[in-house]
């Protein structure tokens, strides 16, 4: 299967592996060239206004109905869904996590998801999820069908290779990629065993934010966002695919590959980004700037600028300000907060948040640098300074995330967490120098 790419976000692509199988001039020809099926796969509504209705005419081998059989209960008890309000043991507080070993055992895809948080409902189609994805075998003659949100995945180490019906992504350390909500696909190892994180989206698809006041350039620009060029699979083997369908687990058996699309154009479709393209705009002269001014993609609520997911990004920058507190300043927030290191140091937390760890804040629960990062940025020499070599990242949400059994259990959860906070001292003195020893 073909591994290039059309670039552009947003964009009404058409792209055919056979020459003449998209039909021209119709969505659905009485005979479709090579004897295809035409299929119309819709990610919204039928009726949803122009600029947000997203829907991709497939030609396939068979249709789509083809590709299922009798579904059997399958048991995956680590991959949950909201909401899960009462399955973590622990009380309310801060959390966080060292790096989560890989299985010994044969782990593919499906079996290597562990749920960390929930937030909403998946039925009502509000919310998220966070996982991580545990991964040392390929998927062979095996493929996923989401039914309840798109999937972001964000590989911290390990290059992975997606599948889908309308191509192939591969993705390594420091690029995302999405997949649609009801879209069929196999994970593939590139280079051995995956770690990495994952992002289930019950609600609104996410979408560049508006840039306002920024203007036209700047943040994640459409041109770097890459979308497969179709493949197929013409393939006559026992195949079974997983689906995941509000919040249960399922599998059928068929006797054929369904990655079949032969062509496709449209606008729903999955699609790469190489977070290193991203151009972050902060403060030039004074002042730590929100942590929102870093968003690379947003999912949409109801409520005009309250994000159902915000995915933020904390890379590469230069540090200018002058008389600032240059790492983040400590907050509460009506948005709840799940971290994640790709690589790198977090310049807030220097020690103890490392790569492949993650770490969760929920909403008007207070958080901010640990004891060392206050003191060293306190007193640094305020010269212009990059940092470098680092990449983290926030899933945030206006909803509360809820642990999972699993993640309270995890024997990675750091219990003195808490501590990195313990010797922030009393400066105040009655002095408006303060008491700085």
């Amino acid at each position: 299967m073909t591994r290039e790419y059309m670039t552009g976000f947003g964009n009404d692509f058409e792209t055919e592996s056979l020459p003449g199988a998209l039909p021209k001039g119709r969505n659905s020809p009485q005979r479709c060239p090579y004897g295809l099926y035409a299929e119309q796969l819709s990610g919204s509504p039928f009726t949803a206004p122009r600029s947000t209705n997203e829907r991709s005419w497939l030609y396939r081998i068979r249709p789509s109905v083809r590709h299922v059989g009798r579904y059997k209960p399958y048991t995956q008890d680590l991959w949950r869904s909201g909401p899960t309000a009462h399955d973590g043991e622990l009380s309310m507080g801060q959390r966080r996590w060292d790096p989560v070993a890989i299985p010994e055992q044969p782990t593919h895809f499906v079996d290597g998801v562990r749920t960390i948080t929930t937030a909403g409902d998946v039925v009502s189609q509000a919310g998220m999820a966070t996982h991580l994805y545990l991964v040392n075998t390929s998927m062979q003659d095996q493929y996923m069908l989401n039914a309840d949100g798109e999937l972001m995945f964000i590989p911290q180490q390990g290059a992975i290779r997606l599948v889908t019906e309308l191509g192939v992504l591969e993705l390594g350390s420091g690029e995302i990629g999405v997949v649609p909500r009801g879209m069929i696909f196999r994970f593939e190892l590139v280079d051995g065993p995956a770690r990495g994180y994952l992002c289930e989206n019950y609600g609104g698809k996410l979408a560049l934010p508006e840039r306002g006041p920024i203007g036209a350039n700047c943040l994640a620009n459409a041109r770097d966002f890459k979308f497969p060029v179709a493949a197929f699979e013409d393939v006559e083997r026992p195949s079974r695919i997983y689906v995941k369908w509000c919040g249960h687990h399922y599998t059928t058996e068929i006797g054929h590959s369904p990655l079949d699309v032969v062509a496709w154009h449209g606008n729903y479709a999955p699609y790469k980004y190489d977070l290193r393209d991203y151009s972050p705009v902060g403060a030039i002269l004074f002042d730590h700037p929100d942590p929102s001014i870093f968003t690379v993609l947003t999912s949409p609520s109801s409520e005009a600028g309250t994000a159902n997911i915000d995915f933020v990004l904390f890379s590469d920058r230069w540090l200018v300000g002058e008389n600032t507190f240059r790492p983040p300043w400590y907050h509460r927030n009506i948005m709840s907060e799940f971290m994640g290191l790709i690589y790198g140091q977090y310049d807030a937390k220097e020690e103890g948040f490392l790569p492949g760890g993650m770490s969760l804040h929920n909403m008007m629960l207070p958080h901010g640098p640990d004891a060392q990062g206050f003191e060293k940025a306190s007193r640094a020499e305020l010269a212009p300074h990059k940092l470098g070599g680092t990449m983290a990242f926030m899933l945030e949400t206006r909803l509360p995330q809820h642990l999972s059994a699993y993640a309270a259990k995890l024997d990675t959860l750091q219990q003195d967490y808490d501590d990195c906070w313990s010797g922030l001292e009393k400066h105040f003195d009655g002095t408006p120098e303060g008491k700085w020893d």
